[in-house]
């Protein structure tokens, strides 16, 4: 059996953003509960905290699939019609067709780091469509695994990473891609601004833990695009301040405000 992960990006019609939510949580979990290899679903919405403000944001809202699967060419292709009959009636606004179906054969499930409470859920979530420079997979890959992933895991609040590359099997409508990579990311933090914030001070090597990331590897193609997402479903909610492994005492108290 091998992960794969569909994700929905979407907006709900204008007044019937609850109607939407409804039919998730009650006759959507009851049909994907009879598709074979399904495993789970969740829904986010978009978070006003975003580590790249200016670019678009065109969803407002994201549900993410996953599946179990050994033949995805039979089994995939039947969250279509669940998706379809919920745009027939109405609930999805697709007016500017901005509506987007992506499904990724997954490399792993999630890698998680010393942050990570496993056994409670993500409050939030980043997703990147990625690229990787031509000629230059295997170190993109190498990066993730051994360099990006464990320093990313580390910054307060970031709990697990996981990718994947674009399946072979799509479900309709089938519209334009702008990665062949997936790069996946779950919080745990009730101040996803700070996290932000000192994702970003790493980065740069101004983070009052002294921790600094390695420079962004030359395999990873500037064509991407970063989303944040709160989660919104389910009836488990994330409720534990900030995971962190570390020293949140070194930050100053105007941290979130300032940044670094």
């Amino acid at each position: 059996m091998t992960l794969y992960t569909t994700i929905h990006f979407h907006n709900a019609a204008e007044g019937r953003e609850d109607e939407y939510a409804a039919w998730f949580e009650g006759e959507h979990r009851r049909d994907l509960a009879r598709l074979r290899g399904f495993r789970s679903a969740d829904r986010f919405e978009l978070t006003a905290e975003q580590i790249m403000p200016d670019i678009a944001q065109p969803w407002r809202y994201m549900s993410v699939y996953d599946f179990e699967l050994s033949q995805p060419e039979i089994d995939l292709p039947a969250l279509g019609p669940l998706l379809a009959a919920v745009r027939d009636d109405g609930l999805i606004d697709d007016a500017r067709e901005t509506e987007r179906i992506y499904s990724y054969r997954m490399y792993s499930d999630w890698k998680s780091g010393p942050n990570h409470q496993p056994h409670r859920p993500f409050s939030s979530m980043f997703v990147i469509p990625a690229n990787f420079v031509a000629g230059m997979e295997e170190e993109y890959h190498r990066w993730y695994d051994e360099i990006h992933i464990p320093e990313v895991c580390r910054v307060p609040g970031f709990a697990a990473m996981r990718r994947g590359r674009l399946a072979d099997v799509q479900i309709e409508p089938r519209r334009f891609c702008p990665g062949s990579e997936i790069v996946m990311c779950g919080h745990q933090t009730d101040d996803l601004l700070f996290s932000i914030k000192d994702f970003s001070a790493r980065a740069r090597g101004v983070s009052p833990s002294g921790d600094q990331m390695e420079p962004r590897s030359k395999a990873g193609s500037f064509a991407r695009t970063v989303h944040f997402f709160r989660k919104i479903s389910g009836p488990d909610f994330w409720d534990g301040g900030m995971a962190y492994a570390g020293d949140l005492s070194v930050y100053p108290p105007d941290f979130r405000e300032k940044g670094a």
